[in-house]
């Protein structure tokens, strides 16, 4: 007989049935009452042991964190909290848990705690209904793609190239660190090394995906992507997921309705395929922000302020309009921000953006056409404002709680624009020219964006750390498990 999910069981009203179940102890009451979770959903079933017709060297060894088989009749619950439960007949120990010895005992941890014992929090409900929402998500991710016919692609991993020129990158090498070979000018030399040249781990799959799109017409590349930036903030992370699609033949406007359409998908998605976990996660959200001050407390509840995203228009701004909003702000003028907007150029900080999302429109927000110099040089050019400021046709689309959701642009086609700018930021040409010849045969208008997937499952699950959203976070002096 084979044994059957907790889910499916929770489900069933086949009382009287014979069953089995196999799972984990999470708590053991009265030395009858079993807790038991094998990982299908975040409720446990509860398991009514006999026990003084049961072995009691058995019962002992019946601990949280063991794992155990189940045989039993399914009846119908007489306790509060659950409509059915197991009545056993037998009970088998799988696997041994030392309770002096197992870190998750049935009480509450801290996140931080969790954090340092990554391999075992996956057990806890918490992390049961974060990393089931992040399954959504993803899974939704590719159906979004796939039902507009976008094509798969696979960006390198390792490549020569910095795509955001942060030059902010991990060195891939076989060199040997103690004694690497050297130039005649003592620097040291790279065609010695595995790949003949120097390479990197990827910030982006984006240059890579504008060559496919140059034939396919639309793909999307969700794989991971590597920032070495010495940032141990709530936001960031060494290692992180990014989903980049591509398209030919799209402008600006285009490009904001896919991505908006996106978020909203994918959101919806999770909605409908999560209840569970996102009703667990916005009931622990509001337990976490009782020990708050009422004005640092959200104003809406974690179902409402996915639904808040799903249900409204985002608002399209120009960054130029968003200056004048920022430079009259109340934040502004009394001297609240601590960085303060005074002149057109300056570049956004998180608090700006969560001010225009949260304070000023009050729904996630779109900012197009940034200045040139604070973006990248492959966006494309604006013609100069009546100012005589360049701007590019960039846009981010900004969500509350979390700043920038979304970066993307419409890609500068023109090859003799983007050479002139990438001699002023000074990218070698030569290195480039792969790139280049996208602008050089059959050059044509194209968009593409990008979505950082753990600040989206932040935002869904409505954690604060983006450590609690990947499941072994890499950070500045951590990378264990």
């Amino acid at each position: 007989m084979e044994h059957t999910r907790i889910k499916e069981l929770l489900q069933s009203e086949e009382f009287g049935k014979e069953v089995i179940v196999k799972g984990w102890v999470r708590t053991f009451r009265n030395n009858q009452f079993i807790a038991i979770n094998d990982g299908s959903t975040i409720h446990n079933i509860q398991a009514v042991v006999d026990f003084e017709n049961t072995d009691d060297t058995l019962l002992k060894r019946v601990t949280t964190g063991a794992a155990l088989r189940v045989r039993g009749t399914l009846v119908e619950s007489l306790g509060k909290g659950q409509r059915v439960e197991i009545k056993v007949g037998e009970l088998t120990i799988l696997g041994d848990s030392d309770p002096d010895k197992f870190p998750l005992q049935p009480k509450k941890h801290s996140l931080e705690f969790l954090r340092e014992i990554a391999h075992l929090r996956f057990r806890t409900g918490t992390f049961n209904a974060i990393f089931k929402v992040r399954n959504a998500l993803a899974f939704a991710v590719h159906n979004f793609f796939q039902e507009r016919d976008f094509v798969y692609i696979h960006t390198p991993i390792i490549t020569g190239s910095d795509a955001e020129g942060a030059g902010e990158m991990f060195r891939v090498t076989t060199l040997d660190l103690n004694n690497p070979p050297r130039t005649e000018s003592g620097d040291i030399d790279y065609k010695e090394d595995f790949f003949g040249k120097s390479t990197n781990l990827t910030v982006s799959g984006q240059l890579e995906g504008e060559l496919a799109a140059m034939a396919l017409g639309n793909i999307y590349t969700f794989g991971p992507t590597f920032r070495a930036e010495n940032s141990n903030t709530t936001r960031h992370l060494a290692e992180f997921w990014m989903i980049e699609p591509e398209m030919a033949f799209y402008e600006l406007e285009d490009n904001m309705d896919l991505a908006e359409d996106l978020l909203k998908y994918v959101i919806k998605y999770a909605l409908k395929a999560c209840p569970d976990e996102i009703e667990f996660l916005k009931n622990r959200l509001l337990e976490e922000e009782k020990s708050k001050p009422q004005t640092e407390r959200s104003e809406l509840n974690l179902i409402d302020k996915l639904n808040f995203v799903v249900d409204n228009q985002f608002e399209r701004v120009t960054y130029t309009d968003a200056i004048e909003i920022l430079k009259r702000s109340k934040p502004n003028q009394k001297k609240q921000f601590k960085y303060l907007i005074e002149d057109w150029g300056a570049d956004l900080q998180s608090e700006h953006e969560r001010y225009l999302v949260e304070k000023h429109f009050k729904k996630p927000v779109i900012l197009t056409d940034y200045p040139r110099e604070i973006k990248s040089f492959y966006m494309k050019q604006n013609e100069p404002d009546a100012q005589g400021r360049h701007t590019v046709r960039a846009m981010d689309i900004l969500f509350p709680g979390i700043g920038e959701m979304v970066g993307g642009s419409q890609r500068e086609e023109n090859l003799d624009k983007l050479l002139t700018r990438m001699a002023e930021v000074g990218i070698p040409e030569e290195e480039m020219s792969w790139f280049l010849d996208t602008r050089r045969f059959g050059s044509a208008p194209h968009s593409g964006f990008g979505v950082g997937f753990e600040r989206l499952v932040l935002f869904v699950t409505g954690m604060t750390n983006i450590r609690d959203v990947i499941p072994f976070p890499r950070t500045p002096k951590n990378a264990e498990f």
